[in-house]
Order: C-alpha cells, then structure tokens, then sequence
C-alpha cells in the first residue's frame, strides 16, 4: 500500500521540521521536497517589483519534481533504496503487497501545480502569522540573500497571492497552524 502526503505551506513555517519528524516515525517514508527543484539564479526572472522571482511557480522545475514523484510511485522499494531509507522487512506483513509504503512531499507551493494534485492522498498547510514568519524568514542564511524589502515586498504579497489560488482549487487539505503544538483546524 502507498500512500502520498503533501506537506505545503508558508515559507519558514516548519514544513521540513515537521517533514524530518515524521520521517523518523513512519515506516519505510521518503520525502521530496520542492526547495531541491529550484533552478538556477541565473534563470530566476526579475519582476516589477524589482526583486527575482524566486516565491513563484516558474522558479521550480514543477516538471522534474513530478517526475521524481512518479519515480517513487512506480517502485516505492527502489526509490527508497536509492535514496539510502531503511525499510522494513516484508516479513512483518503476511502480504508483501499490503506492506506500507509512504511519500511526503513539501513546499511552499504544492498545491499550485494541477499535475501534482492528484497524486496526495493526504494533504495539510502549515501557517504561521505574518510576524513570526518575517522573524524567521530574517534569521534564514540563504544562498542567495534575500535583498532588503524582498519580505514584504514581494515573499509576503506572494504568499498571499498563492494562498488563495490554493484555497480556490477545490483540493481538500488540512490546515495546522504551529506554535507551541500542533493543531489540527
């Protein structure tokens, strides 16, 4: 059995936090995650705001991360071997067919490609309030440092923008807002 877990949500709002607990808790999982799917500076576009435009769909080689995740659904096994996760034995589960199988998947923009969205089985978004993700988002060292007013300027705006596209598309997914714990809204 396989099952496909989107983990989406704002930016530095704890998705690979979370993402790297629930990896150490589930059986045999694997993880994608989009921040690996970037393309390069150079090919990022400059917007008219004046920032490049790194917080938008065309920054991501969507093509290359679905074709990743259908890697891992052709053969769950293989995947997670070539990506160094332990699996249990089949000779915990009477079928070798019924042993489970599970996928996550995080980014900040998940749900804003039509081509993945029906891989998930299960879907949840992480937000956090427009404070504390401009704190966090400040204490990030990134390859590329974020110019100054890019926050509010164009990551924030952005944020807000793919939000709403996501809360549009009909997909059923999860909210958890994090603090303190987890809550399940």
């Amino acid at each position: 059995m396989k099952y496909i877990i989107g983990i989406g949500g704002i930016t530095n709002g704890g998705k690979t936090t979370l993402t790297n607990k629930l990896i150490k808790t589930l059986p045999n999982c694997c993880v994608v995650h989009q921040d690996d799917f970037f393309k390069k500076p150079d090919q990022i576009e400059v917007g008219e705001d004046g920032f490049r435009q790194w917080d938008v769909i065309t920054a991501l080689d969507m093509e290359a991360m679905t074709n990743t995740v259908k890697g891992w659904m052709e053969n769950p096994v293989k995947f997670a071997r070539s990506h160094g996760v332990t699996l249990s034995s089949a000779a915990d589960v009477a079928n070798p067919d019924e042993q489970i199988h599970i996928l996550i998947v995080e980014g900040f923009l998940l749900y804003n490609y039509s081509n993945l969205l029906k891989v998930f089985d299960k879907c949840y978004y992480i937000s956090i309030p427009y404070d504390e993700c401009k704190k966090r988002r400040s204490t990030r060292q990134y390859t590329v440092p974020d110019p100054p007013g890019l926050f509010d300027g164009h990551v924030w705006p952005m944020y807000l923008k793919h939000r709403k596209e996501m809360e549009n598309s009909g997909l059923y997914i999860g909210m958890l807002q994090l603090g303190c714990f987890i809550q399940l809204v």
